[in-house]
C-alpha cells in the first residue's frame, strides 16, 4: 500500500516563516557580534570586515584606555557565585518549609515573589536610596547582592515548589523507619533526589546575576560589574575590542550552562548505575 504524503496546511508555512524570523531576530545580532569580533587589526565596528585575526581578543587582555575588563569580570564572577550559593541554600530550605502549612504562609509566599512584578530599575533605586538614608556606602557585595537576590530567589523558590510538589514523602518515611534522623534523611534521601533541580537553580541564579544590569545600576557603588562596564564602554570604545568582550562573555555563559547540564547527566548516570 502506497502512502501519500499529506499536504501541509498554509498555516504551517506561515508559522514556520514567523519562527524563522524570530530565530533570526533573536540570534542575528549575537552572530553579527561574533563575526565582527574577528576583524583584522585595522577593522572597524561595521561591515565589511577588514581581514581576519584574533587581534582584538589579545588586545582585550592588555591595558585599556577606557574600561576595566578584568576587575569587572572578577566582580561579576564573585557576585554570581555568592548569589548562586545563597539562592540554592535558601530556596531549598524554603521549599522544605512550605511543604507543610503554617500561619502566614500565603503572605510570606507573596512577599517573597513580589519583587518579580516590580520594575527592576525601581528595585535598584529603592535599595540605593535605602543605603543612602542610612549613610551606608553601596557596594556590589552588599547592596548589589541584595538587589540580585530579589531577582534570583523568587525563581529558585518557584522551582523548588514544583519539585517538592512531586516529591514522594514515602521515601522519607522509609528512611525514618530504618532509624535515620531528620538530618540523615535530608542528606542521604532528599538531597540526592532533588540534586538535579538544585543544579538547575544554581545555573539559573548564576546566569541571571552574571548579566543583570538594571538591578545593579544604582547598587554597585563605585566599582562596576561586567554588564555596567560593557554599557560604559559602548559610549567610549570605538574598536572591535567591545565585540571581543561580548563574544568571550557569551562563550563563558554557554560553558557554565554546559557544565550544569553535564553535572545533571552525571548525577542521573550515577543514579541509574546505583
Amino acid at each position: 500500500m502506497v502512502r501519500t504524503r499529506e499536504k501541509r496546511p498554509t498555516a504551517f508555512y506561515i508559522l514556520a516563516a514567523f519562527f524563522a524570523l524570530f530565530v533570526l531576530f533573536l540570534y542575528g545580532p549575537m552572530l553579527t557580534i561574533f563575526i565582527l569580533s574577528f576583524q583584522g587589526e585595522n577593522g572597524g565596528l561595521t561591515f565589511p570586515m577588514n581581514g581576519f585575526s584574533f587581534h582584538w581578543f589579545v588586545n582585550l587582555f592588555q591595558q585599556q584606555a577606557v574600561g576595566d575588563f578584568g576587575g569587572s569580570f572578577l566582580r561579576s564572577l564573585k557576585l554570581g557565585a555568592i548569589v548562586m550559593v545563597v539562592t540554592v541554600v535558601v530556596s531549598f530550605m524554603a521549599g522544605l518549609a512550605f511543604r507543610w502549612r503554617f500561619r502566614g504562609d500565603t503572605f510570606v509566599f507573596y512577599l517573597a515573589i513580589a519583587s518579580l512584578i516590580v520594575p527592576s530599575i525601581l528595585i535598584s533605586l529603592g535599595i540605593g536610596l535605602l543605603f543612602n538614608i542610612f549613610q551606608i556606602q553601596p557596594h556590589w557585595y552588599s547592596s548589589g547582592l541584595g538587589a540580585h537576590l530579589t531577582w534570583t530567589f523568587p525563581f529558585g523558590l518557584l522551582i523548588m515548589f514544583a519539585v517538592f510538589n512531586r516529591f514522594d514523602p514515602s521515601f522519607e518515611e522509609a528512611a525514618r523507619d530504618l532509624g535515620a534522623s531528620n538530618w540523615q534523611t535530608i542528606r542521604h534521601v532528599v538531597l540526592p533526589m532533588v540534586a538535579p533541580s538544585l543544579i538547575g537553580v544554581a545555573m539559573f541564579s548564576f546566569t541571571l546575576s552574571y548579566d543583570e544590569f538594571a538591578r545593579t545600576l544604582m547598587t554597585a557603588g563605585s566599582l562596576n560589574t561586567l554588564p555596567l562596564e560593557i554599557y560604559g564602554m559602548t559610549t567610549n570604545v570605538t574598536t572591535p575590542v567591545l565585540y571581543a568582550l561580548g563574544t568571550l562573555t557569551t562563550v563563558f555563559s554557554f560553558v557554565i550552562i554546559g557544565l550544569a547540564f553535564g553535572a545533571v547527566l552525571l548525577l542521573r548516570r550515577r543514579k541509574t548505575i546505583g
